[in-house]
């Protein structure tokens, strides 16, 4: 060994290439390892990211059920149940509809009063979350016109209407209502009187003419 060594200092230039093999070589063995340990990070992340996106899809299943399960579930639950029917309107809105009603009808006989109208069934919008925000909600009476469109909205306000969260909701419906260009009015119980409740419908329906009740 010591016979090599001194061979190799005799021979400055064999020394360098020996040594710079010796480097070369591990240099090489030093980024292989670097590449089967950052191999294996890499292996380790995806498989954990793998296992994470599997459990987001999971639970995104779970919050989405098939629409089909829900109409099961729900038709289980209508069949263990009883139902029974029961008024549209109460004793006071179904005293304001009839007067309504026959008032739309001497006036205009192709106009029509609507009781209990959901909003979003007369009121578009290409934006779905406006529209969500009032189709469920309602209006008491509904003019309609000839052409079964909504004209005019009426709301019976009855004693203590305005309670909770009452104003918000309707303040909702009438800015909808004004931005379709629908008409809203408040027949107000113990202020509206049978006259008043007359003249506001002469002056949100026309009267047929001549022509129009001969066709």
């Amino acid at each position: 060994m010591i016979t090599t060594l001194n061979a190799l200092l005799d021979q400055p230039v064999l020394l360098l290439i020996v040594l710079a093999a010796g480097a070369g070589i591990g240099i090489a063995v030093e980024k292989f390892v670097s590449a089967q340990d950052r191999a294996r990070k890499r292996a380790y992340w995806e498989q954990r990211n793998g296992r994470k996106q599997g459990q987001q899809a999971a639970r995104a299943r779970d919050r989405a059920p098939d629409p089909r399960d829900f109409a099961a579930d729900q038709l289980k639950l209508v069949m263990k149940a009883d139902f029974r029917s029961r008024a549209l309107l109460n004793k006071s809105e179904g005293n304001v509809f009839r007067s309504l009603d026959r008032m739309v009808i001497a006036r205009n006989p192709s106009w029509q009063v609507m009781a209990q109208v959901s909003v979003g069934e007369f009121i578009a919008c290409d934006d779905k979350d406006a529209h969500a925000a009032i189709n469920s909600k309602r209006v008491d009476f509904v003019l309609m016109d000839e052409k079964c469109r909504a004209r005019h909205a009426l709301e019976y306000q009855g004693n203590g209407h305005y309670q909770s969260s009452a104003a918000a909701r309707d303040a909702v419906k009438k800015e909808a209502l004004r931005k379709a260009g629908i008409g809203y009015h408040e027949i107000v119980a113990g202020h509206t009187t049978p006259g008043d409740l007359r003249d506001l419908v002469e002056k949100l329906v026309p009267a047929c003419t001549a022509r129009e009740e001969a066709a």
